[in-house]
C-alpha cells in the first residue's frame, strides 16, 4: 500500500505514544446528549461507517464508504440508512438516503494513496430531514493551531453505541492531511474529529485511514473547508451525484464482525 509522506515520516519516527485518554462508551441515553447528530450509516448487510449531520438533511462521511472495496463500484444508495445517536439498536431518529456524492478528487482504485486520502470525503443527503431539535447538526471549521482533538465514532467491537475519546493529539499536518493518535478501528471511517476549544464542538476533520501496532494507532484525516464547498456545489448541480433507486425496506442491525466486507477505516500492520 502507498502512504502520504506525512504517514511515512510518522511511521519512521519514534514510537507513537499511547492514546491520551480511554474511550468512553456512551451506553446511556443521557450520555449521548449533545452527540445525537453523530450516527451510524448502515449499508444493508454490507457493513457500516460513522457519519455526522452538518445540516438537517446532510450527513458528512468518508468517500470510500460509498464504494465497494473489491470492485470500486458505487454502493446502492437506496440501501443506506442513517441512524442518529444509535444506542443498543435504538436511534433518536433515522432516515433513508436519497442522494450521495463523493468528492471528485477521490479515486476508489487508489484508496490509500495520498491524493485519495486527502479527498476522502462525501455527503449523503437524506430523504427526510432530521429536526435540529432532535439531533442538532455540527458546524465545520478549519483546523486551528490546537494540537488537541476529540473523536466520536462507532467501530468494530463497539458498533452498538457511540464511543467518545475526549482527548487525543494532532501528530502532524501536511498539504491538507492530518494525523492523529486517536483510538479508531474498522467502522470508524467518516467519524468526526472535533475541536472543542471554543464552546460547542466543531468538526475539523473526519477519519479516513489508519495504521495500528503494539504502540498504538495513527489515524488520518483531511482538512474540510474547500472539499465541503465542492461537495455542496456538486449536490446543487447534480454532477457525480448517486441517487437511490430502491430504498431499503427495513432496518438491519449489522456490523463487521464477520469480516465479509471492509468499508471501514483502513488499517495495516507497518
Amino acid at each position: 500500500m502507498r502512504y502520504p509522506g506525512l504517514i511515512l515520516a510518522l511511521m519512521l519516527a519514534a514510537p507513537v505514544a499511547a492514546q491520551d485518554s480511554g474511550l468512553d462508551s456512551l451506553t446511556r441515553r443521557d450520555e449521548t446528549f449533545g452527540w445525537e447528530a453523530v450516527g451510524r450509516l448502515d449499508f444493508g448487510d454490507a457493513g457500516f461507517c460513522t457519519g455526522t449531520l452538518i445540516a438537517t438533511d446532510l450527513v458528512l462521511t468518508a468517500a470510500h464508504c460509498l464504494f465497494d472495496r473489491q470492485t470500486g463500484a458505487p454502493e446502492d444508495i437506496g440501501r443506506i440508512r442513517f441512524r442518529a445517536g444509535l444506542r443498543d439498536g435504538e436511534a433518536v431518529a433515522e432516515a433513508a438516503a436519497a442522494r450521495a456524492v463523493a468528492h471528485r478528487g477521490y479515486d476508489p482504485r487508489e484508496r490509500t494513496g495520498e491524493h485519495s486520502i486527502r479527498h476522502d470525503l462525501a455527503l449523503v443527503q437524506l430523504a427526510e430531514p432530521i429536526p435540529a431539535a432532535v439531533a442538532a447538526p455540527f458546524a465545520v471549521r478549519t483546523p486551528g493551531d490546537s494540537d488537541r482533538v476529540s473523536v466520536v465514532s462507532y467501530a468494530k467491537g463497539r458498533e452498538e453505541a457511540l464511543s467518545w475519546q475526549r482527548s487525543c493529539t494532532v501528530l502532524g499536518r501536511q498539504n491538507g492531511l492530518l494525523a492523529f493518535n486517536c483510538d479508531v478501528d474498522f467502522g470508524s471511517s467518516g467519524a468526526p474529529v472535533f475541536d472543542r476549544s471554543q464552546g460547542r464542538a466543531r468538526i475539523v476533520s473526519i477519519i479516513s485511514a489508519g495504521t495500528r501496532d503494539e504502540s498504538g494507532t495513527i489515524a488520518f484525516g483531511m482538512e474540510l473547508s474547500v472539499l465541503l464547498a465542492d461537495l455542496k456545489a456538486a449536490l446543487r448541480s447534480g454532477e457525480g451525484v448517486m441517487r437511490a433507486e430502491k430504498p431499503e425496506p427495513r432496518i438491519r442491525r449489522i456490523g463487521q464482525a464477520d469480516g465479509s466486507r471492509d468499508i471501514g477505516a483502513r488499517f495495516v500492520t507497518p
